[in-house]
C-alpha cells in the first residue's frame, strides 16, 4: 500500500471513531436527563411547551405533563428535551411574583402608553415625525385617502 491510501484509511477511521464517540456521549446525556424525570419536575418539550411532570409511564414511554392548573398533556418520553432548573434571583433583586392579567390589573389600551422601549436612534432615511395612527384616518374621505397614498409612494419630496 502506498502512503496516500494509508493516510486516507486513517482519516476515515478517525471520522468513524468521533461519530461513535459523539453518539455515545449523547446517549449518556439523554439517559442522565431521563433519570431526573419524576413527578413535580419542571420540563420543556421539543416543541416548546413548558410543564410539570405529573406521572411517568416507563412501560409505554409516556410522560403526563401539567401545562397549567387543570390542563394535562400526555407526550412521548423522548419529546421532553430539557429539565428546567428554577432560577435564583441575584443579590439585591426582589423575587416579586408576576401578577396574573385577570387579577386587579387594568388592560392597556395603547401600547405607547405602557412605556414602550425607547427608540434605538437609528433612522432609515425618514423623518422622525409621529407616524399617523389608523384610528386617525377613520373620517378620511376616499379622495383624501388616494391623495395620501399617492404622496406616500412619492419619494422625491
Amino acid at each position: 500500500m502506498d502512503l496516500m491510501t494509508i493516510l486516507l484509511l486513517a482519516v476515515f477511521a478517525f471520522f468513524i471513531f468521533t461519530m461513535f464517540r459523539r453518539n455515545k456521549k449523547t446517549q449518556q446525556q439523554q439517559a442522565e436527563m431521563q433519570s431526573k424525570f419524576h413527578p413535580g419536575v419542571e420540563v420543556m418539550t421539543s416543541f416548546g411547551l413548558y410543564g410539570r411532570i405529573v406521572a411517568v409511564n416507563d412501560a409505554e414511554n409516556k410522560v403526563v405533563l401539567e401545562l397549567s392548573p387543570g390542563n394535562e398533556a400526555t407526550v412521548h418520553r423522548q419529546a421532553v428535551t430539557k429539565v428546567v432548573e428554577p432560577t435564583v434571583p441575584a443579590a439585591g433583586e426582589s423575587a416579586a411574583p408576576i401578577a396574573d392579567a385577570g387579577e386587579g390589573t387594568a388592560p392597556i389600551a395603547d401600547p405607547r402608553e405602557a412605556g414602550a422601549a425607547p427608540s434605538s436612534g437609528i433612522t432609515l432615511g425618514k423623518n422622525e415625525e409621529a407616524a399617523p395612527r389608523p384610528e386617525d384616518r377613520l373620517d378620511e374621505t376616499p379622495e383624501e385617502t388616494l391623495r395620501r397614498l399617492n404622496d406616500e409612494g412619492n419619494t422625491s419630496k
